[in-house]
């Protein structure tokens, strides 16, 4: 691994990518602005939805192009969370994500010196694509949680919205951890997180793959499931395999055996993931908006069903999850990866 990663670096010298990509990759949490989306487009109605459907929860379609049905959201604080930008209203999951969000913040407070988890984007109310921020989070089983750790006091609305980002990743060096910001809890936090049974996968940035395949000298049988993905340098990105019986959910496919600290973590130390597209002699095609019909013809029946009597009546994970957290009222940060890189 330390050989593959050496080359790698001598051949990002060769094409001085370094100061580009390394200073591209620090601010790589800033939202993805998009154009606003078109009146009847999935974003624009999937966006405008405030509250989540009644009856069982159901994820419908794949995480990047599916909707979601009888949706709980994360309380807006708990004993060792709190969530984040709440004008978004993105903390609506599966039962099962907001259980394992919770769990993983007792346990980490418990057992990791982390004292509570700043939860941002989970989904959508009743799922969808998002006007910005993602491709995923569609169908209630990817959750984002940002690498600072949660402050002593309850924040206010005002200081949910504004707290800004905190990069791993060094200012001046190409894909390099900045000690100065990277604990050990960081470390058994990422691996917390991954031990448990229902989460999948989770992306993190390529700089902090490799800062673990390096540092870690516990149990490595879950090292694996941390993937290396654009962006994902000031939090990571828990995701969950479609739970069992859950008829229409689309999985992914496994995750490869091992560790994950090979060739195709070197990879994204080499030139290939950061070249300019070949110039063609065709003009661009301008990409096509989602629409609603272009999603499972479930997630048309999602929109048109009843809602939840209220937000505060939809918010908690204890339903069927078999926690018990504090609730209130208030309603919830993310990224986008770059379509040409893929997702992993």
């Amino acid at each position: 691994m330390a050989s593959l990663l050496a080359r790698a670096f001598r051949t990002i010298g060769k094409f001085s990518l370094a100061t580009s990509i390394g200073m591209g990759l620090v601010a790589s949490d800033a939202l993805a602005q998009q154009a606003t989306p078109s009146p009847g487009s999935a974003k624009a109605v999937f966006g405008a939805v405030t509250l989540p459907t009644q009856g069982a929860p159901q994820s419908i379609g794949f995480y990047a192009k599916g909707c979601l049905a009888g949706a709980v959201a994360l309380p807006a604080d708990g004993p060792t969370w709190q969530a984040m930008r709440p004008s978004r209203n993105r903390r609506w999951g599966r039962p099962e994500t907001i259980g394992l969000l919770e769990r993983l913040s007792r346990d980490a407070a418990k057992n990791d010196g982390w004292p509570g988890l700043l939860v941002g984007d989970i989904s959508q109310p009743r799922g969808g694509p998002m006007i910005n921020g993602h491709a995923s989070h569609q169908i209630g089983l990817d959750a984002d949680v940002w690498l600072t750790p949660m402050p002593r006091r309850k924040m206010t609305a005002e200081e949910r919205e504004a707290m800004p980002f905190t990069t791993m990743l060094a200012k001046d060096k190409f894909l390099t951890i900045n000690d100065k910001v990277w604990t050990p809890a960081h470390a058994r936090l990422l691996m917390r997180a991954a031990s448990y049974p229902e989460v999948e996968r989770i992306f993190v940035n390529p700089a902090i793959k490799k800062k673990m395949c390096e540092t870690w000298t516990g149990d490595r049988s879950n090292l694996g499931k941390l993937r290396p993905e654009y962006g994902h340098d000031s939090h990571f990105h828990i995701r969950l395999r479609c739970p069992p019986g859950s008829v229409g959910c689309t999985g992914q496919a496994p995750v490869a055996a091992g560790d994950g600290c090979d060739k195709s973590l070197a990879w994204w130390f080499g030139p290939e993931p950061w070249a300019k597209p070949k110039p063609s002699t065709k003009p661009p095609v301008k990409p096509r908006e989602v629409m609603v019909a272009d999603l499972p013809k479930a997630c048309q029946a999602v929109l048109a069903a009843p809602s939840a009597a209220s937000a505060r009546s939809a918010a908690s994970g204890d339903k069927a999850a078999g926690v018990s957290a504090e609730t209130d009222a208030m309603p919830v940060s993310g990224d986008t990866p770059p379509g040409q890189i893929p997702q992993q």
